[in-house]
């Protein structure tokens, strides 16, 4: 992987949404400070190629991970290739994400 640090206008946006239930039954109360909180640990993923957003999904009709260059959604290829470039799989990212997700969940309801 290229270690070069990306400017932020070159970067790819990852738009996570989240699901409130994802945190359990009573997600809805913890959704936006679990956003706050995910934030900081995701953005040290891919920092030097990507930004992170994540936000809660209140509307089921939007997509949960959204990818995007200079504010513009892109189409998965495009994705694909931009992970490529960098000697990335984007399965093996979103599965990345998908379990870094799920440990922020267990983190966030550990603490004391």
């Amino acid at each position: 992987m290229l270690e070069e640090r990306l400017p932020l206008y070159k970067k790819m946006h990852i738009l996570v949404r989240l699901e409130p239930g994802c945190l359990g039954p009573e997600g809805i109360k913890y959704v936006e400070e679990f956003c706050t909180y995910a934030k900081p640990k995701l953005k040290q993923m891919y920092s030097n190629i990507l930004h992170w957003v994540i936000k809660p999904r209140y509307d089921k009709t939007l997509p949960e991970v959204e990818y995007q260059i200079k504010r513009a959604t892109i189409k998965q290829q495009q994705a694909e290739a931009f992970f490529e470039a960098f000697s990335i799989d984007i399965s093996d990212f979103e599965d990345e994400l998908d379990e870094q997700l799920a440990d922020l969940v267990e983190e966030f309801f550990e603490r004391e």
